[in-house]
C-alpha cells in the first residue's frame, strides 16, 4: 500500500514537473514565481525525504543520505537568486524525484527477497484436525497438547511432529528440504510438520508441542537469520556513520574554501556552491548501504527455498573461505542404517543361515538385530523360539526349535569351541554355530549414501584443500569408506573428545585466511559443531539439536548439498562485492569531475540513483542463485 502510493506521488510529480517546464518557457515569471511552481512537484515527491533528515536533526543523528539528499536539493532550488547563476529548478525536481524512483526499486527488490522468506513462512499451518471424545474437531494447533492423535488429511500440512499410528501415504517434503520425490511414510513412521500429505488418509501421535515443532523452529531460525551480519554489512554500517559527514564537510569546504582563496568570494561563491551541491548528490552511499545487506538477506533467502538454512550472514563470510571439511561418518557420509552386505554358510544354506541369525535376534532393537530381520522378514513360519540369553560383550544364545544357536562374534564362537571363519569383507561379522558347530557368518555393513562421493569430488573441484572423516568405527570399516570415497583424511575409534582434539589440530593446519567446515548429524556431534568455524548438520530434518547446535542446517540427508552452501556463498559473496567496487569507482569518478565542476547535475544523478538501482538489480539475482 506505502508503495503503491509511493508510485502515484512518482507519476503525480513527473507530470507537475513537465507542467511547470512548459510555464516557465511560455509565461514571463519572476524567479520568486518559479520557486513557487517548482516546488509543488517538489515537495509532492519529496515531503518525506526533508522529513526524514529534520528528524535525524532533532534526534542528533543527521548524517544519513536523507540530509545530504535535501541539503543538495534544497540548494538547487535556490541556487539561480545567487548573482550570475542559472536557475536549476528542474535539476532539483528530477534529482529528488530519481532519489524516490530508486528508493521504489529497492522496497521492491526487498519485497522481491522477503516473499522468497515468505513463501517458507508459509509452510506453518494454520489449523490441525484433531481426535477428541470420540469426535475429530478442527482447532488453532496451538492447543494441542503432546499425546492427542491428529487426523491429516490428503493435501493437507502435517501441523505438528508425531508418529503415524494409523494409515500410509506420501509426504512432499520440497518447501523443507527443496527436493521434489515426495517421501513415503506408513504406520509406525515419525513425520514432521511443514510436509504435505500428498495421497492417504494418516493419523498422528503427536510428540512435540507446536512451538517446539520442526516448522516452528525453522521459521524463527529463518527470520532471526539477519542478526548475524556479515563483516561486509558491518563495515559498510560503519563506514556510513563515519563518510556521511566527513562528505558534508568536504561540501561545505568546497563551496567556501577555493572562493575565499581565490580572493572574490563573491564573485566565485555560486559556482563553487553548485559544485558542491553536486558533490553531496554524487556522495550519497545509498548504493552501498542498501544493497550489501540486500544481497546477503536474498542469499540465506536463495539457500533457504533449497533446502539450506544459514543462522546469518556472517556464516557465509565463513563458508566462502572454506579450506578444510571435515565429516562425520554415520548418517552423514553413510546412511546409518545397517544391511545385510554378504551371507557365507559352511555347511547350510544361506536362506537357513539367514533364518536362524533373524529369528535369534527376533526380539532385539539393536539395529543389526532390525537389519537381519529385515533381511528374513518372515517370522510367523512356524518355528518357536526360547530362552533367549543377551552374553554381553559376545553375542545372543537361544533355543530355537529345540536347538542351542548362538550369534555373535569371534569372542563368543571360541567360547563354545567352535572354529569359525574369518571373511575378508569389510563390515561387522555376526559368526552363528549350531549346538557349538560352525554354522557360517554374515556380514553387515552401514551404506554409503548415493551422492557422498560426487560430494567429496565437488569439494575438491572447488578447491577444498583437504577433506577429513572423523568416526568412532572400527580402523579398517573407517579406512574403507573413506578410501571408496576419496577422503585425503581418516581418524577411527574415535569418541567425543578425540574428535575436537582432532579438529583442534586441524584448525592449526588449515592455510592461512581459510576456514574450516565440519558436516555431522547435529545430535551427537555437538561439541564439534561448535568448536568448528562453521558447524553444518547433515540431515537435519526433525533434529532439535541439529537446529540448535550448528550455524547451517541442511533439511535433508544429501552430502553434495555440502558444496552448494560453499558455492551459494562464494557468489554472494562475490555480488556483494561487485556492487561495493561498482559503486565506489563511479561515485570517486564523478566525485573527482564534480570537484573540477565538470561534472553536472544529470550525472550525479546516475552516480547516485543509476547504480544503486543497478545494484539493488545485481543484488536480486542472490535469489536464483543454485549452488
Amino acid at each position: 500500500m506505502i508503495k503503491n502510493k509511493k508510485l502515484i506521488r512518482i507519476i503525480l510529480s513527473a507530470l507537475l514537473l513537465i507542467v511547470a517546464v512548459v510555464v516557465e518557457k511560455t509565461a514571463a515569471l519572476s524567479m520568486w514565481q518559479l520557486l513557487i511552481v517548482y516546488s509543488v512537484p517538489y515537495l509532492l515527491v519529496g515531503y518525506d525525504v526533508l522529513d526524514e533528515a529534520w528528524e535525524g536533526i532533532v534526534e542528533r543523528e543527521p548524517f544519513n543520505e536523507d540530509l545530504l539528499m535535501s541539503i543538495a536539493t534544497i540548494g538547487a532550488m535556490l541556487i539561480g537568486f545567487l548573482p550570475n547563476m542559472e536557475p536549476e529548478f528542474t535539476e532539483a525536481v528530477f534529482v529528488m524525484l530519481f532519489f524516490q524512483v530508486g528508493e521504489l526499486f529497492e522496497d521492491y527488490a526487498e519485497d522481491r527477497s522477503r516473499r522468497s522468506i515468505t513463501e517458507l513462512m508459509d509452510i506453518r499451518p494454520d489449523i490441525a484436525h484433531v481426535e477428541r471424545g470420540g469426535t475429530t474437531k478442527t482447532v488453532n494447533p496451538e492447543t494441542i497438547t503432546v499425546g492427542e492423535v491428529i487426523v491429516i488429511r490428503p493435501g493437507e500440512k502435517v501441523p505438528m511432529d508425531g508418529v503415524i499410528v494409523e494409515g500410509s501415504s506420501s509426504l512432499n517434503t520440497v518447501a523443507l528440504t527443496g527436493e521434489s520425490v515426495p517421501r513415503t511414510v506408513n504406520s509406525g513412521d515419525r513425520v514432521i510438520s511443514g510436509c504435505v500429505n500428498v495421497s492417504g488418509l494418516i493419523k498422528v501421535r503427536v510428540e512435540k508441542s507446536f512451538g517446539e515443532s520442526t516448522v516452528s523452529k525453522i521459521i524463527d531460525l529463518v527470520e532471526n537469520a539477519g542478526e548475524n551480519k556479515s563483516k561486509s554489512e558491518n563495515f559498510i554500517t560503519r563506514f556510513a556513520k563515519i563518510y556521511t559527514p566527513i562528505v558534508v564537510y568536504i561540501a561545505i569546504a568546497l563551496a567556501i574554501l577555493p572562493p575565499w582563496l581565490s580572493g572574490d568570494f563573491g564573485g566565485n561563491f555560486p559556482l563553487w556552491l553548485n559544485r558542491a551541491l553536486t558533490f553531496l548528490v554524487v556522495s550519497c552511499p545509498c548504493a552501498l548501504v542498501l544493497s550489501i545487506p540486500l544481497t546477503f538477506f536474498g542469499g540465506i533467502g536463495g539457500a533457504s527455498r533449497q533446502g539450506i538454512l544459514i543462522k546469518g550472514a556472517n556464516f557465509m563470510d565463513t563458508l566462502a573461505k572454506a579450506d578444510t571439511v571435515v565429516f562425520d561418518k554415520t548418517g552423514t557420509l553413510t546412511r546409518g542404517v545397517f544391511k545385510v552386505n554378504a551371507i557365507h554358510p559352511e555347511s547350510i544354506s544361506q536362506q537357513q543361515l539367514l533364518h536362524l541369525a533373524a529369528h535369534v535376534e527376533r526380539f532385539s532393537t539393536h539395529p543389526i538385530a532390525q537389519s537381519l530381520r529385515d533381511a528374513y522378514p518372515n517370522e510367523a513360519d512356524g518355528c518357536t523360539v526360547e530362552h533367549v540369553e543377551e552374553i554381553a560383550g559376545h553375542g545372543i544364545r537361544a533355543e530355537v526349535n529345540g536347538k542351542t544357536v548362538y550369534l555373535g562374534n569371534s569372542k563368543m564362537m571360541e567360547s563354545i569351541g567352535a572354529r569359525w571363519q574369518p571373511c575378508e569383507l569389510v563390515g561387522t561379522i555376526i559368526h552363528l554355530a549350531v549346538n557349538g558347530t560352525y554354522m557360517g557368518h554374515i556380514v553387515i555393513a552401514d551404506e554409503i549414501k548415493d551422492d557422498a562421493r560426487e560430494a567429496i569430488d565437488s569439494l575438491k573441484t572447488m578447491g577444498v584443500r583437504k577433506t577429513v572423516m572423523l568416526t568412532g568405527d572400527r580402523k579398517e570399516v573407517g579406512e574403507d569408506v573413506a578410501m571408496r570415497l576419496g577422503l585425503d583424511e581418516v581418524q577411527t575409534g574415535l569418541l567425543s573428545a578425540d574428535k575436537v582434539s582432532h579438529i583442534e589440530r586441524l584448525m592449526r593446519e588449515k592455510k592461512s585466511g581459510g576456514s574450516l567446515l565440519f558436516v555431522g548429524d547435529g545430535i551427537n556431534d555437538a561439541p564439534v559443531l561448535a568448536r568448528a568455524d562453521v558447524g553444518m548438520a547433515m540431515g537435519g530434518l526433525g533434529s532439535d539439536a541439529a537446529i540448535e547446535a550448528a550455524d547451517v542446517v541442511l533439511m535433508d540427508d544429501c552430502p553434495s548439498k555440502v558444496s552448494k552452501t560453499i558455492s551459494i556463498s562464494r557468489k554472494t559473496i562475490s555480488i556483494a562485492m561487485q556492487n561495493a567496487w561498482f559503486a565506489i569507482s563511479v561515485k570517486v569518478l564523478v566525485l573527482i569531475l564534480a570537484g573540477f565542476g565538470i561534472a553536472t547535475m544529470w550525472m550525479a544523478v546516475f552516480a547516485d540513483v543509476g547504480v544503486t538501482v543497478l545494484a539493488v538489480f545485481n543484488a536480486m539475482r542472490t535469489l536464483r542463485i543454485k549452488g
